[in-house]
């Protein structure tokens, strides 16, 4: 099962041939992630089910990136709704799982385009210390349903 987040476009996500930049590609993702992964900081803001992670000031736990790879299939043009970006989870580790994503052209837009593929990987650790914290099993859980064969990179020489 993947999650589905849908990510407005903002007019600096573009650079001079007029398509998204690649440096915003990743502000995207964070978006997309944060939104699927991160609590929101009011009770009843929403969410997904998935969304239980504490990002706020003082967290005991905080997620840190160790990876990112990203596969541009083809340019994002500027476009008014929101992106669809599909999100699962490709592997989950010890203390680390890694978020993969697929960006696609608005829900509703025909033909659906496949602009990007990407995996990000996140490590759990101790905010006192840094020191990698295993995910426990009622996390495991609640984002099994979401696990999923990790992203195939095309492009790989």
């Amino acid at each position: 099962m993947r999650l589905h987040v849908e990510i407005p476009l903002r007019w600096s996500d573009f650079d001079a041939y007029a398509h998204v930049n690649n440096a915003e590609m990743l502000r995207l993702l964070e978006e997309a992630r944060i939104q699927a992964f991160w609590r929101p900081d009011e009770p009843g803001q929403g969410g997904h089910e998935t969304a239980v992670l504490d990002a706020r000031p003082g967290a005991e736990v905080i997620s840190i990136i160790a990876r990112q790879e990203i596969e541009y299939l083809a340019p994002i043009p500027y476009m008014r709704q929101p992106l669809d970006i599909e999100l699962w989870i490709g592997r989950i580790g010890g203390a680390s799982l890694e978020v993969c994503y697929e960006l696609y052209s608005p829900v509703g837009v025909s033909p659906r385009a496949l602009f990007t593929r990407a995996a990000t990987t996140i490590v759990m650790v101790t905010a006192a210390d840094g020191r990698p914290r295993r995910i426990d099993e009622a996390l495991r859980g609640l984002w099994a349903p979401y696990v999923e064969d990790p992203v195939v990179f095309s492009k790989r020489a």
